[in-house]
């Protein structure tokens, strides 16, 4: 059952009896020990990723940790120091000795102009390394706008990432390996799985993946014939996000719905949402009790309950006039090509959005713009699910608001979820391919025994389904909705090919930069578009200026508003009033 819907905006301060509570520590924290050098070296993979450094010629190197790892920064910090300048040590050893025996071979040429050539060679700049201590979004994502206040030419990511394309910086990524005891996961997963004959994906979170190839070495001992161990990739266009797949199901991904699939450690919520849209069945295994010597039993995850609260949100955000486009996110590459898809998305459906760029999303943010009736987030595949009630109003991902925006009658939910964007400009630009737009005119799709549709017919048609369209309500409240298309209905253009270009809708009207009184029964409009903003300034808005509030009916002959008089001047202990004495 869906949650009732608020009245108003929750109340958002801190009680004063939290003040000096402590945050409870995530679990990640609690189950780490301070780990040996040993250690530190081989979790953080210290000379790959010096290596990496000095293949690719870098000299600002930001690190950038998770929170439960900055504990960790200063040692990896010292550790990565101390292998760079061995390295470059080492490098300035090899290079004198190849500048030695090519001066013993010309040592009777004059060879100024080479011997500077050189000596230029050998030096090397040393390289400078800062600790990204705060992201500006999420942990899962390479922080691009950290990185460049201190001008980096590239990002070494700790721990889990969820692998979303860059748009500028290099990144190398060092995913840690925290421990596993993979003699008890083995057990669980014979107990689990009886038939050895069973179509099994074995996947696990991504600091967690390097044991996946052991795990079914041990599987395969164990008489399991049909195991699949998935490998990393950076796809999130992937049926399994980031992970290799069957090559059966490259041909033919509806196959995916006969596999279960066993998952190392909880998945995030839109992961888990995504895999249990497209496989039989997902396992999770979980690693946050790993100092007992019992097996963990593997529990069956279910999603139907988060489904149908996801598809109660879309039946709401259907009839809200105003959407607000959250930007959770500056690095992730095609953000700008899904936000103005959105912008024409929304226009077409007739309604209003508005931009807003934000770190770290909290309900507190978004509650202090209650005009908005819903919210659709831009960022990484993995950031943009919000399941929490504290917030106002909806938040979805802009897979969901396609959805939302299509008619009752043509809505139809399969089962199927994504929460990658990148699905929504593939489909988007497979719809322009396949809907066969005519270059010169307005015709779509002509053939024997069609009629060609001209604008004139169009906007008629138009005209009388406005005037006759039913009344909206909210299907999970009950209300009628008066105002659900502040823009108005879509151009006859827009119409034909599906979309709203708000420049190519302003083109033909004037440009005005005046705000003129309107006449009763009009909507506000600037320069000619509809504008809910200006809507709700005249409606609602109490204070319109100064004198405002002594605008009182008088009648005709006398004056309205109060006489303009001179205030008191002066300090506090000695004031004028007006032309009267000093007091």
């Amino acid at each position: 059952m869906a949650a009732p819907e608020l009245g108003s905006a929750p109340v958002l301060s801190t009680p004063d009896e939290h003040i000096f509570n402590a945050e409870k520590p995530s679990s990640d924290t609690i189950n780490r020990s301070r780990p040996s050098d040993e250690q530190l070296l081989l979790t953080y993979e210290i000379q790959r990723t010096v290596n990496e450094i000095r293949d690719g010629r870098w000299k600002r190197i930001a690190l950038q940790f998770p929170d439960h790892m900055l504990v960790d920064s200063p040692r990896v910090f010292q550790a990565l120091s101390r292998g760079l300048h061995q390295a470059r040590k080492e490098a300035r050893l090899g290079r004198r000795n190849e500048d030695a025996i090519l001066a013993d071979a010309t040592k009777d040429l004059a060879l100024e102009p080479q011997a500077a050539t050189l000596e230029d060679k050998s030096k090397d700049t040393q390289e400078r390394l800062y600790i990204l201590a705060d992201t500006s979004y999420g942990a899962c994502c390479v922080d691009e706008v950290a990185a460049e206040h201190a001008d980096a030419d590239v990002v070494v990511h700790y721990g889990r990432s969820c692998l979303s394309p860059t748009a500028r910086l290099p990144v190398i990524y060092v995913f840690t390996k925290p421990p596993l005891d993979i003699r008890l996961l083995v057990e669980s997963f014979i107990t689990l799985y009886k038939d050895k004959e069973q179509k099994i994906i074995l996947m696990a979170d991504i600091p967690y993946n390097s044991y996946i190839p052991e795990i079914a070495s041990a599987l395969a001992a164990e008489s399991y014939k049909n195991i699949f161990p998935t490998e990393i990739i950076h796809s999130t266009a992937s049926p399994l996000p980031n992970r290799t797949v069957p090559e059966e199901v490259t041909e033919d991904v509806t196959i995916l719905q006969s596999y279960n699939l066993f998952h190392i450690s909880d998945p995030p919520p839109s992961l888990l949402l995504t895999l249990s849209s497209r496989v039989a069945s997902v396992h999770i295994y979980s690693t946050n009790n790993m100092s007992t010597e019992t097996p963990t039993t593997p529990q069956l995850a279910t999603s139907h309950l988060a489904l149908r609260r996801r598809y109660a949100l879309l039946t709401h955000l259907s009839t809200v006039p105003i959407f607000g486009i959250l930007i959770n996110t500056l690095s992730v590459r095609s953000y700008l090509a899904i936000l103005t898809h959105l912008k024409r998305l929304i226009a077409s459906a007739g309604k209003k959005s508005y931009t807003f760029v934000v770190g770290k999303v909290n309900a507190a943010k978004v509650a202090n713009f209650s005009e908005v009736g819903g919210w659709v987030v831009v960022g990484c595949w993995e950031s943009s699910l919000f399941e929490s009630k504290d917030f106002w109003k909806p938040v979805v991902t802009p897979w969901e608001l396609e959805l939302a925006l299509v008619g009752d009658e043509k809505r139809i939910w399969d089962g199927s979820w994504s929460s990658d964007f990148g699905d929504v400009l593939r489909e988007a630009e497979e719809r322009e391919r396949t809907r066969g737009v005519g270059d010169g005119g307005m015709d779509v799709g002509v053939g024997d025994g069609e009629v060609a549709v001209t604008e004139d017919t169009l906007q008629h048609e138009l005209d009388s389904e406005e005037e006759s369209e039913p009344p909206e309500f909210d299907l999970r409240t009950g209300r009628y909705v008066s105002h659900s298309r502040p823009m108005g209905r879509p151009s006859p253009a827009a119409a034909l090919t599906g979309q709203r270009n708000d420049a190519d809708s302003t083109s033909t009207t004037k440009a005005s930069t005046a705000l003129t009184k309107r006449a009763t029964g009009e909507l506000a409009t600037i320069g000619g578009i509809v504008s809910p903003s200006a809507e709700f300034f005249k409606t609602k808005r109490t204070w319109q200026g100064l004198g405002s509030d002594f605008e009182i009916a008088y009648d005709e002959d006398e004056e309205k508003g109060a006489v303009v008089e001179q205030g008191r001047s002066g300090v506090a202990r000695g004031y004028v009033v007006g032309d009267g004495e000093r007091r």
